[in-house]
């Protein structure tokens, strides 16, 4: 995936401390800051690059949402993307992400998985007269019982991917920052798009176990 290397940003390896992040940051305000640099034209959208990454590495909770949206199990790549392939490959992770998350957490109760088959083989039987396992019904069961399986824990962790997502992608100019309504869509997006993954990680749990009758 490319990606956006704000350690690079910073300075920094990937392994630096929370400390030597900070002072890294701090070094480079005091280097570029516009008010030192008032004849640079480069000095305000470095300044803004900066602040970008810190605002994701800085923070250890971003930081490691950061991490595993770029890095993940994947081999870190250098190279450069157009920000509409960057957004599709971000989708893609963030999809992933959704579906590993409710798949895993349904795995671990199968009482809940035939109890949840169960549900939709009636509404199958009810609907075309015979048992077969229909898209549109798991969907709408998975759509009624997201709430109960998704934990305060699992929906902090969502928000803070998605928020760091948000951040990548402004930082490549996909949106402006200053346009309110693009950052907004584009954030909104992204969550259904960790939703949709989520639906479809209901959905690969259930069929596992599925067997027509």
């Amino acid at each position: 995936m490319a990606r956006v290397d704000f350690y690079r940003v910073l300075g920094v390896s990937r392994d630096a401390s929370d400390d030597a992040i900070k002072k890294a940051y701090r070094k480079l305000v005091l280097q570029h800051h516009p008010d030192r640099n008032p004849y640079s034209t480069h000095a305000e959208p470095k300044i803004r690059e900066i602040n970008a990454a810190y605002e994701v590495v800085g923070d250890p909770d971003k930081r490691r949402s950061y991490d595993r949206l770029i890095w993940g199990d994947e081999t870190a790549r250098d190279e450069a993307a157009d920000p509409a392939v960057i957004l599709d490959e971000m989708k893609k992770k963030l999809f992933d992400e959704g579906r590993k998350e409710v798949f895993a957490v349904l795995m671990k109760d199968v009482k809940r998985i035939k109890t949840e088959l169960g549900v939709i083989r009636e509404r199958a039987v009810a609907y075309q007269g015979y048992d077969t396992f229909k898209e549109e019904i798991i969907r709408e069961r998975a759509l009624e019982v997201m709430e109960e399986l998704v934990t305060t824990q699992m929906e902090g962790r969502k928000q803070r991917l998605v928020e760091v997502a948000t951040e990548m992608l402004l930082s490549q100019g996909l949106v402006k920052r200053g346009d309110e309504g693009g950052v907004r869509s584009l954030r909104g997006g992204l969550e259904e798009v960790f939703r949709n993954g989520r639906m479809t990680g209901f959905a690969a749990a259930l069929e596992l176990f599925y067997e027509r009758r």
